[in-house]
């Protein structure tokens, strides 16, 4: 156990998640509401009360602070997906794990945050220059969890085609989703879209 932090491991866990998110989410408003290049780590760190070493503990920069949760949910749709019954066809599966997840959309650690506001922190991650190449790595690594888990569930390999294209289809699916909802005025849910985009596929995408 760390000398500095007498919490049992289970606790102490819980903790540096809360942590984590906290800091990711601070990135995410403050650069909503000072833009991008105007804000620094040691901003973030201020504004949930830590040191800039500690947000270096969890983040390698602002950048990453900012998309850590889009990757934390596609690796937790990965997960939900390896837990789902076998005896759910695989389409049904993926659409439960993604329904499952998609709460990480909006801040859960409790803030009263105005929806628009988060509207405001997707767009930023989808627009904003300089995180054009973390969202980059995130959809790889989105992308390799997600044909994990479906190989996982299919028997195959995880380079096979067949996994590699489900997830594909299905990251195509969540992005052609989140762009219909963030042009919507006003913002509906984005659960219904979900569904919506996964179920053509499993349809085969019929024509409209």
């Amino acid at each position: 156990m760390d000398a500095d932090d007498p919490s049992p491991p289970g606790l102490r866990e819980r903790k540096k998640q809360r942590t984590r998110m906290a800091l990711s989410w601070a990135a995410i408003r403050l650069s909503v509401e000072r833009g991008y290049a105007n804000v620094r780590v040691e901003d973030i760190a201020d504004e949930v009360g830590v040191s800039a070493r500690t947000f270096n503990n969890y983040f390698a920069s602002k950048g990453e602070a900012i998309a850590a949760r889009q990757l934390d949910r596609a690796r937790l749709i990965a997960d939900e997906l390896r837990a789902r019954p076998d005896s759910e066809p695989l389409w049904t599966a993926v659409r439960n794990a993604a329904r499952a997840r998609v709460a990480l959309d909006r801040p859960s650690d409790g803030e009263r945050t105005p929806n628009d506001h988060w509207i405001a922190g997707v767009r930023l991650m989808l627009t904003e220059p300089a995180l054009q190449a973390e969202l980059f790595r995130i959809d790889a690594a989105a992308h390799d969890a997600l044909a994990g888990a479906v190989a996982d569930r299919t028997g195959t390999d995880p380079e096979d085609l067949y996994p590699q294209l489900v997830a594909g289809a299905v990251g195509a699916a969540m992005h052609a989703a989140m762009r219909r909802w963030l042009r919507a005025d006003p913002p509906g849910p984005l659960l219904p879209l979900l569904d919506d985009a996964i179920s053509r596929l499993s349809a085969g995408l019929p024509p409209p």
